[in-house]
């Protein structure tokens, strides 16, 4: 095998392809070797975004996230904060008699109730061999540590470390140094370390002379001691019973050592400290709650904050479909204002107060625009990425402001309602909540209004009767004409009147026609076109839950939209929704031709969650336990939440199981803890009451 192998290099040189002849590649000679060959190999995608967990130590000196993969071994690691990968994988490789073995997808499980503390483990089909993998973080450096066994005669096991270090996967170089693998990129290093010490290494180029091609015939022939910048992957040989750390940084490898001599036991047990102790500052779990999940939720939402940029919270630690080959990486390790807002209600739902009044901080401290605006979302340290204005992102950082009664945040807050005030075309949001349309949405509406009023009721506070009354007055049209803007009493889903998902010019009963986007069709009547986005406006108080309109178009909604699952139904996010996989199951791309319908958006578990909020303002409890159930039916075995799990549609993977959509999605997070205090409550405790108690009064007819 290693002759062919050498050999099929050979050729490769001779032709200029690899053996598929897909790649330019060099050949690489067996045994001890200098410089890798084949620079500056192959530039792959970052991994699938349905990672199976998520962990760093709580506290700020540790500043690396470690996300695992829902195929086996880790996914991206963050550091030094959570919007900069700096490595894309550390897999593992086991070999036998008959060549490498076929990895199969690994069970992941939670270690603890208390901790973000999981294991991994394969299982050889035939039953030859076992690997067993824990993972935990230093709390006081920048070291990951991995304890592995593997059982089963005559196997060995290898592990492959593809650094994308200073968040780019191509300008990596790496060396052996003495026994350790160093990788650097400009100002990051890397330095991974075994006990017992590795018994062979080598560094190579993706695609071209690293560990996946040399280990296809079970033996690691190449050990090159270096490689110069480029796609970086580097192997080694680890003993079966071993602990592996990692470290970064500019003291990575002193780090790292001294990690690995203080042993996984003694590591794993301060890290899950720091996390039963996190645990203890919170609220008790409701008892209608899972436990569990509701403890990984509080700590996932915890997780995501980074350590440098306190507050910041990013909506998801990976990068779903398309968004993977980004390079640098791409937008769900940005902060968006609204997915900023739905966590810190979740924190404050667990009884974080504490990682609520950090994002408040972090909204009008740092994000927020000159002009009272906000982003559609920012880096960590607040500079604007995408240039798109949505009017729901201006205003909820108001209603959380006067949530926690934060009177410091007065001046961000009067900027905000002043711009929302003052912008020409409000309602009309140039971006709705999903972000791919204009128009008058809604949701968007309903957190317009909420953020006025609450504006108003901090401006009171402040003396400020001249804005107040400037608020209030914009906000009562608004909430007067919402239903004339948005429901419509000629569309072709029901006799009765029902919400849109927007129009486009405030006449819901006109057939005004815009082009949906995502691969959906162009040209479509607005009145085809719903979401259940008009529930916010019950959730924030502007108009009451028996209104007949809203069961009239949630009845609309259920048939256009639902998806019937055990125990109940999932939704998709709006009509002709193309944000999702492909009909064959592979990833969401871009761009997309309109017309094409080539992807499907699937069933988004978080609306399980508004829905039985608006259960509960409805009087229905029943109801909204049965969301909550659902909304915990869409975890994974190791009890993270994706954006969307599976329909009815092709490829037909097993309805309400999660798709490669970015998972945990700390939005679904927050809104799990949410609804389940809800529901606790009996009531929606995140509603504004100053919003709610104005437009009772106003549906009483008592202006």
């Amino acid at each position: 095998m290693a002759y062919r192998k050498v050999a099929t290099a050979l050729l490769a040189v001779i032709i200029g392809l690899d053996p598929v002849g897909a790649r330019p590649t060099q050949a690489a000679p067996s045994g001890p070797a200098g410089p890798a060959p084949g620079a500056p190999g192959t530039d792959q995608q970052y991994l699938p975004a349905d990672k199976a967990g998520l962990l760093t130590a709580t506290g700020t000196r540790s500043k690396v996230w470690v996300t695992l993969q829902r195929g086996g071994g880790i996914g991206e690691i963050f550091y030094p904060d959570l919007g900069t990968p700096s490595a894309r994988a550390l897999q593992f490789q086991v070999t036998g008699p008959s060549g490498a073995a076929r990895m199969p997808q690994p069970s992941t499980e939670l270690t603890s109730d208390h901790s973000l503390s999981y294991r991994q483990t394969w299982t050889d089909p035939a039953g030859r061999w076992r690997l067993v993998a824990d993972y935990t973080v230093d709390p006081d450096t920048a070291v990951l540590l991995v304890k592995v066994r593997l059982t089963g005669h005559g196997h060995r096991l290898y592990t492959i470390y593809d650094p994308a270090l200073n968040n780019s996967r191509s300008g990596d170089s790496g060396r052996t140094e003495g026994n350790a693998l160093i990788a650097t990129d400009g100002p990051v290093t890397s330095a991974l370390v075994a006990k017992p010490r590795f018994t062979a290494t080598s560094n190579g180029f993706a695609g071209t002379s690293d560990g996946w091609t040399d280990l296809a015939d079970g033996r690691m022939d190449w050990r090159y001691g270096s490689a110069s910048a480029g796609n970086l992957v580097q192997t080694a040989a680890v003993g079966p019973d071993s602990t592996l750390a990692l470290g970064f940084g500019s003291a990575a490898l002193r780090d790292a050592s001294a990690v690995l001599h203080r042993g996984y036991a003694g590591v794993d047990r301060s890290y899950a400290r720091g996390w039963g102790s996190y645990l203890r500052t919170l609220s008790r779990p409701p008892s209608v709650a899972d436990r569990r999940l509701w403890q990984v939720s509080a700590m996932i939402l915890a997780a995501s904050e980074d350590k440098t940029h306190r507050g910041a919270y990013i909506a998801a630690p990976a990068a779903p479909w398309a968004f993977g080959r980004d390079d640098p990486s791409g937008p769900y390790h940005l902060i968006w204002a609204r997915d900023l807002y739905q966590i810190a209600t979740g924190l404050l739902a667990a009884g974080d107060r504490a990682g609520a009044e950090r994002a408040v901080d972090y909204l009008f401290g740092v994000q927020q625009k000159p002009d009272g605006s906000f982003p559609q979302n920012s880096r960590l340290d607040g500079t604007p990425v995408w240039e798109g204005l949505q009017l729901d992102e201006v205003a909820l950082p108001i209603v959380l402001a006067y949530q926690l009664n934060r009177a410091s945040a007065w001046p961000g807050v009067k900027k905000a309602a002043d711009f929302l005030t003052g912008y020409d075309q409000a309602p009309n949001s140039p971006q709705d909540r999903w972000e791919n349309q204009s128009g008058y949405s809604p949701a968007t509406i309903a957190a317009s209004i909420a953020g006025l009023v609450c504006a108003a009721s901090m401006a009171r506070a402040q003396g400020d009767t001249a804005s107040a009354a400037r608020y209030e007055s914009t906000a009562d049209a608004w909430q007067k004409n919402v239903k004339a803007w948005t429901v419509t009493s000629t569309g072709p889903y029901s006799d009765k009147p029902y919400f849109l998902r927007l129009t486009k010019d405030g006449q819901p009963d006109r057939g005004t026609t815009y082009d949906i986007g995502d691969s959906g069709p162009s040209g479509v009547d607005q009145r085809r076109v719903v979401d259940p986005g008009f529930l916010e406006l019950v959730r924030l108080g502007v108009l009451p839950a028996g209104d007949p309109v809203f069961a009239d178009s949630l009845a609309v909604v259920d048939e256009q939209l639902g998806v019937p699952v055990r125990g109940g139904l999932y939704w998709y996010r709006a009509s002709f929704d193309g944000y999702g996989e492909k009909a064959d199951g592979s990833q969401w791309d871009y761009p997309l031709p309109a017309d094409s319908r080539i992807t499907r958006g699937r069933l988004w578990p978080l609306l399980n969650g508004e829905r039985g909020e608006y259960a509960i303002a409805a009087g229905s409890p029943r109801e909204a336990r049965q969301q909550l159930r659902l909304m915990a039916r869409a975890a994974g075995p190791s009890l993270v939440l994706p954006e969307q799990v599976w329909d009815r549609q092709p490829p037909y993977r097993p309805a309400g199981t999660p798709t490669t959509s970015a998972t945990p999605l700390t939005w679904t997070h927050a809104q799990y803890l949410r609804l389940a205090e809800n529901v606790a409550a009996g009531r929606i405790v995140e509603q504004p009451r100053v919003v709610a108690e104005r437009y009772q009064r106003f549906s009483s007819g008592q202006r």
